[in-house]
């Protein structure tokens, strides 16, 4: 019988452990990307107007980027609506092509319009083949535009690679219960 109400207890714990150590994470994730945001400004203040003016934006604060021959990139973001946190973002991408080295970066993806937005919430968003980031470095974004209502910023943090493209990157999007 004490078994019976000792189940119950454990599950209970266990449960609670991991949705607090997700919190955790996701608390971190939320951190650096505040950090990330004011790195980004502070290499370029140009992306003030992307960030007032967007629909919503991810950041990505910290993409993992690695390969030779056979590459990919991995990452964690965060996701602003009208300048107020909404939810969290994965990133992935595995392509194979010219490409050596590693890199750590960070890229922030601004959308034009609500309805560009809304495709990234759908978890249906994927760069194609051929799109790439601008590379943050004052005064570039000054003139920096949209295109296909999507704006991409990287700015490099560690490490060397040669390969600049975003295109296969393929999102999934989490809501954050309000």
């Amino acid at each position: 019988m004490k078994t019976i109400k000792i189940i119950p207890l454990v599950l209970s714990l266990l449960l609670g452990s991991i949705a607090y150590g997700q919190n955790a994470k996701q608390k971190k994730i939320i951190s650096d990307a505040k950090k990330a945001k004011q790195a980004l400004l502070k290499q370029d203040n140009g992306l003030e107007n992307f960030f007032e003016n967007s629909a919503g934006y991810v950041i990505f604060p910290n993409v993992g980027k690695g390969g030779f021959i056979i590459g990919g990139a991995s990452g964690n973001g965060v996701v602003y609506e009208d300048g107020n946190l909404i939810g969290m973002a994965d990133l992935k991408k595995l392509n194979i092509g010219l490409q050596a080295g590693g890199q750590a970066i960070i890229e922030v993806i601004f959308f034009e319009t609500a309805a560009d937005l809304d495709a990234f919430k759908q978890s249906d968003f994927q760069f194609g083949a051929e799109a790439s980031a601008v590379a943050v470095k004052s005064g570039i974004a000054f003139n920096a535009k949209y295109k296909d209502g999507v704006a991409v910023f990287a700015l490099p943090k560690a490490g060397l690679m040669a390969d600049a493209s975003v295109g296969g990157q393929k999102f999934k999007f989490n809501p954050i219960p309000q």
